[in-house]
This record gives C-alpha cells, sequence and structure tokens, in this order.
C-alpha cells in the first residue's frame, strides 16, 4: 500500500504548481491591490490568504458535485466569474468604483473581491477540474498550498511594493494589468460561453 509521501510526485507537483501560479496570477494583481488600499479598502493578507486555500481544495475535493448541487455547470460558474473579473479591469482602466460597501462602517475586500474571485476565481477553479484529470489529487493540494504561501507573501508586501514603484509607477501598472484582466475576462468568457449554449442545446434536444 502506498503511503502519502510516495504519492506525491516531485516533477507533477511543480508542473501544477506553476500552472496554478500563471493562473492566480498574484504578480499580475498586485495594481489592483495597491489601488484598493489607496481607497481605504482594508486587506487581511492571512484571512484572504487561508479563505483563498479553502475555497481552492474545497472545489478540488467537491468541484462538479458542489456546483451540481445548486444546478450550475462548470462553464455558468467560469462565465459569472469573468464578469466579475470584467468589471474589476473596468475600475482599473477608468479609474472609477464599481463594487461599493458604503454600508460598512469599514471597507472590507479581504472575501470579495481578493479571496474570490481574484485568487480563487473562475479561471483558478476550472483549472483545477482541468488538473484533476491529469495529476493526483495530493500534488494539487500541495500546489494550492504552496501557492497560497506565495499569495500571502506578496499581499503582505504589497505596501512595500508600492513604495518601490511610486505614485506614477504604480498607476502605470494599474491601468496595464487593468488591460490585461479585461483580455483574461474576455477570454475566459468566450471560451466557456459556447460550451455553456451547447449543453443548453443538448438538454434541450434531449427534451424535444
Amino acid at each position: 500500500m502506498n503511503t502519502t509521501s510516495d504519492m506525491i510526485n516531485p516533477k507533477d507537483l511543480i508542473s501544477v504548481s506553476l500552472i496554478l501560479f500563471s493562473v492566480i496570477d498574484i504578480i499580475g494583481s498586485i495594481p489592483l491591490i495597491i489601488d484598493m488600499k489607496k481607497r481605504g479598502v482594508k486587506i487581511e493578507s492571512a484571512k484572504a490568504s487561508v479563505i483563498a486555500m479553502v475555497l481552492m481544495l474545497l472545489f478540488l475535493l467537491t468541484g462538479r458535485p458542489l456546483l451540481s448541487l445548486f444546478g450550475v455547470d462548470v462553464e455558468s460558474f467560469a462565465v459569472a466569474g469573468s464578469i466579475i473579473i470584467f468589471l474589476l479591469g473596468i475600475e482599473m482602466v477608468l479609474g472609477i468604483t464599481l463594487f461599493r460597501d458604503d454600508h460598512l462602517e469599514e471597507k472590507t475586500g479581504t472575501i470579495v473581491p481578493i479571496a474570490f474571485p481574484l485568487l480563487a476565481g473562475a479561471g483558478t477553479m476550472t483549472t483545477i477540474l482541468t488538473l484533476k484529470a491529469k495529476y493526483e489529487p495530493i500534488d494539487i493540494a500541495l500546489g494550492i498550498v504552496l501557492n497560497t504561501l506565495i499569495v500571502f507573501l506578496v499581499l503582505r508586501s504589497s505596501d512595500w511594493i508600492s513604495k518601490k514603484l511610486g505614485e506614477s509607477g504604480a498607476n502605470v501598472l494599474r491601468k496595464v494589468f487593468g488591460i490585461i484582466l479585461l483580455a483574461i475576462a474576455i477570454k475566459i468568457f468566450r471560451e466557456n460561453f459556447h460550451l455553456m449554449t451547447k449543453v443548453d442545446l443538448a438538454e434541450l434536444t434531449k427534451q424535444l
């Protein structure tokens, strides 16, 4: 009988970690994080990282059944997430505020939009489901944990990074990555919307 350590494949673990790092793209999210802090939004680094990790691990274990429980398919989930990412990109490019917490005494972006959908968003969730088809769950789980540590370090160091960039550098980076966020959102929407439509048409055909 294999032990947990025997099941871990270092090569697969590195591959999974790199794929998740690219999809989560915490480096690319730095301008958004800096912008939120400048607008007085409180971000708890540890809490956001842990919540994102729990969401990703939960989705690794119960992904498709969990969505099915609510009558939601993966494609619809991805499309919904892409819309939120698109709105975040609009905020960054145009310098406007769409996500408001005026009813709260203290604005916080720890859970939304940092933990979800920025870190554990539709792209990350669908990637995790895709990885399950090729890699062992233990390798994916460890890859999630490693990326959570990186996310925590970046969130914790965001103020230092902001000082190094300066006001003008942060503004330029914010708009550049805002455009990238828009592109990512459109890509996720395009890739999943037609799949969602095909599923709906297939179900309609069955009913007929």
